[in-house]
């Protein structure tokens, strides 16, 4: 009796645990699925940009403390200004001139702002959440997304590339950080990947001369790491699928390309982008209902 009182009672105590875990990471949207986040992704991924940023900013005024909110109102505007600039596509990434020295003029100077505004808010709620618990893994998740999104701005739009360069040393310190805290943070490698895989892609002269500043863009790296998110990543998996499909491309792995945006196709029938793309990875001509 005094035994099936013991099990019985370990049973309890598991159940309550059980349940203690998820409520710990409810209060942590980086690391949990929060439906109305979700719900904006999927927005954005479908390419409906300003209802996507409605939501996340709705759900920002719900959790002012919370750094995740201004992170997702950044990742919409920077994702906006990659879709208007075609830079999400194989005609940006198989031009060799656009894609190491970034877009035609400028970019949109509202979504550039937006875009900063909310980095900087992300930046000041993270560094006051460090300040209270030097290794609070939400914070350094939003630091690490944050200078990996900077670093891909700074090269691809605005052509700083010495800031871009900075950025991806920071992304990568924060990364480390974080990755030591929560090794399951896997939305974090798209940032470091994105910007690996292009610093990676300059010229071996010049790269030879960032080693001296620490910085080592590498495309091998920075296919693993978007593969990282794709295999594991919760909100950033569908933007890590486009990347490394773009990337593969670029590096003539035409399956690997084909695979995953044929996954996309599927996800997101409502978006003419990855049809268009599956339809060229393919071979095939793209119906005119298909141009993005």
């Amino acid at each position: 009796m005094r035994c099936r009182i013991i099990f019985l009672s370990l049973l309890l105590l598991n159940a309550v645990l059980a349940q203690a875990r998820p409520a710990k990471d409810l209060e942590s949207p980086a690391f949990s699925n929060v439906p109305e986040i979700s719900s904006a992704f999927r927005l954005l991924y479908i390419q409906h940009f300003p209802e996507a940023r409605a939501q996340f900013a709705s759900w920002e005024s719900q959790h002012p403390n919370d750094p995740f909110g201004e992170v997702a109102v950044a990742a919409s505007y920077l994702f906006e200004e990659f879709y208007h600039q075609g830079v999400l596509s194989s005609d940006f990434f198989l031009n060799e001139k656009r894609f190491l020295h970034g877009i035609d003029g400028k970019p949109d100077p509202d979504l550039m702002r937006g875009f900063d505004t909310a980095i900087r808010n992300a930046r000041k709620l993270a560094t006051q959440r460090l300040a209270k618990s030097p290794r609070d893994p939400e914070a350094l998740y939003a630091l690490t997304l944050s200078a990996g999104m900077e670093s891909d701005a700074d090269m691809i739009l605005k052509k700083q590339n010495l800031e871009a360069l900075k950025r991806l040393k920071e992304a990568n310190n924060h990364g480390k950080a974080l990755l030591a805290e929560r090794p399951d943070a896997n939305d974090a490698y798209v940032a470091l990947g994105s910007a690996n895989y292009i610093i990676g892609s300059l010229s071996p002269g010049f790269r030879a001369m960032l080693w001296f500043g620490g910085v080592h863009g590498d495309k091998k790296l920075g296919m693993t790491q978007l593969e990282k998110t794709v295999q594991g990543g919760r909100y950033l998996q569908p933007f890590a699928k486009i990347m490394l499909a773009l990337a593969a491309r670029r590096e003539k792995q035409n399956h690997l390309a084909q695979n995953l945006l044929h996954q996309l196709t599927e996800e997101f029938p409502e978006s003419p982008l990855y049809a268009a793309e599956y339809a060229k990875a393919m071979g095939r001509p793209i119906p005119a209902q298909m141009h993005p």
